[in-house]
């Protein structure tokens, strides 16, 4: 909010309040306190004339031509009675640590002018916000103040040298993903302007831009487990294109006015084939835009990546291939099922439950292997046969299994059972996709190994949410 040169109130005069009123003076604001006594920091202000004080209890005409008005007493009624007057004539209020009184929020603040990044709790948790607020002050360099006023000054140049928005906001990208920013954060603002100069004479108006598709793991489903290269790739997108499997989390970290299309696939039901995804690739960056194809776990493993570049190569598109933690490994991990023990297995497998046929065939020799770990994906439509097979070809009908539904998310399900009895849990347990099915003496660990526990009432639905196209 612009206050500077504005009257301002706030009422109180005790630290709480000196917070606010530093804040306001610091913003330009013309500042009165009212309070029957000051506390040093606001005694100090108003001896060097910084503030105006009037030495009494509030009454209801110092909200008279206020721009904003902050209640920081002691006292309910008095706080009550500053809201409800400033509601009335629709100022702007805030009552410290109230806010149901409030009609703004004083967030704290990281100030490196002109950026400036509010962090609020929604004056729920205050002591949290400053937390938080102190942990990325050392990620944000005061040099990036100075980055956002060089910007500044050459925007309208920017402006005459492109005529497109998106040419003018890749000119940006790719500078500032450059050597400018690396300058301005060294001290050597004069070479960094330097710098944009010749970045500027020297770019083509007219150039087309290249397009370019990152092929991304987004994981299991927690969105801490993203990669920071990830991350980075899925703030440049023009449009992701996305899976079922990614998390309405994990999506909202995308760019935010970047175009989504879905092409979620579940059993005998897919948006696009993957013929028409891999076309839907190349025509996205052949129009010159930057492509996020976002994958739930990893892109290589069963997740038809190499399909996908390969159409992209014989179309000569250029791609980035970006791993990520594949469901197996994060979903035994947050259910404490080592894949691999030197007492219980030497070896892990990863297959898949079905084929391209639907059919369910596998070298069940191979796999019914002692002192050996197997995670099925995809599997929960075939576990009959999968179940009876393994027994079959060796394995003791004994075998753990174990269960592991939304792994690494709030919504996980651990659910242990034997391969004698898994075609019965999963239609009892009413499992659902994603799950994955581990196998072997391994999932014994779990009793003792299992750390990660879901928070009660999570979104029910953290998978894919509402499709965009």
């Amino acid at each position: 909010m612009a206050l500077s040169d504005r009257d301002c109130l706030v009422v109180g005069g005790g630290k709480v309040a000196a917070r606010k009123v530093a804040l306001l003076v610091r913003a330009g604001a013309k500042v009165e306190v009212v309070s029957p006594t000051l506390c040093d920091e606001l005694r100090k202000l108003a001896a060097d004339g910084e503030i105006t004080h009037s030495t009494r209890k509030f009454e209801d005409s110092d909200i008279d031509n206020k721009a904003l008005v902050i209640a920081a007493t002691n006292q309910q009624e008095v706080n009550r009675r500053v809201s409800a007057l400033a509601h009335e004539r629709h100022l702007p209020v805030n009552v410290v640590d109230q806010p149901e009184l409030c009609s703004f929020i004083m967030p704290s603040m990281i100030d490196r002018s002109p950026v400036q990044i509010a962090i609020s709790t929604g004056g729920s948790a205050p002591v949290l916000a400053r937390l938080l607020r102190a942990r990325l002050e050392s990620y944000v360099p005061a040099a990036y103040g100075r980055l956002a006023k060089l910007m500044d000054s050459y925007r309208d140049k920017v402006k005459q040298r492109f005529s497109d928005v998106e040419q003018r906001r890749r000119f940006w990208e790719e500078l500032l993903d450059g050597e400018i920013a690396e300058l301005m954060f060294t001290g050597q603002d004069e070479r960094a302007r330097e710098y944009l100069e010749n970045a500027l004479n020297n770019a083509d108006n007219k150039a087309q831009a290249v397009g370019e598709v990152y092929l991304i793991g987004a994981g299991p489903g927690d969105p801490d487990l993203l990669t920071f290269r990830a991350l980075r790739l899925m703030q440049l997108a023009d449009v992701v294109v996305y899976d079922r499997l990614v998390s309405t989390q994990i999506l909202d970290m995308v760019r935010r006015d970047a175009e989504r299309i879905y092409v979620g696939k579940e059993r005998d039901n897919h948006t696009l084939s993957q013929e028409n995804i891999n076309q839907l690739l190349v025509r996205l960056a052949k129009e010159g835009k930057r492509v996020v194809r976002l994958k739930g776990g990893d892109p290589f493993i069963f997740g038809r990546g190499g399909e996908e570049i390969s159409t992209l190569m014989e179309n000569g598109i250029s791609f980035q291939v970006v791993p990520g933690i594949t469901a197996a490994s994060g979903c035994a991990t947050y259910s404490g099922i080592p894949l691999t023990h030197r007492d219980y297995a030497q070896s892990v497998v990863f297959v898949t439950g079905h084929l391209q046929d639907g059919s369910v065939d596998l070298n069940w020799k191979a796999l019914a292997h002692p002192n050996q770990t197997i995670v099925f994906y995809m599997g929960l439509h075939g576990v009959g046969v999968m179940s009876e097979q393994l027994v079959k070809h060796g394995l003791p009908a004994s075998t753990p299994v174990g269960l592991v539904q939304q792994g690494t998310t709030q919504n996980q399900r651990v659910i242990i059972t034997d391969l004698e009895n898994l075609e019965h849990t999963v239609k009892e347990e009413a499992l659902k996709p994603p799950t994955i099915i581990i196998v072997g003496t391994v999932v014994e660990l779990h009793k003792t190994l299992h750390w990660f526990n879901p928070l009660p009432g999570a979104d029910p639905r953290p998978f894919g949410g509402t499709p965009h196209v």
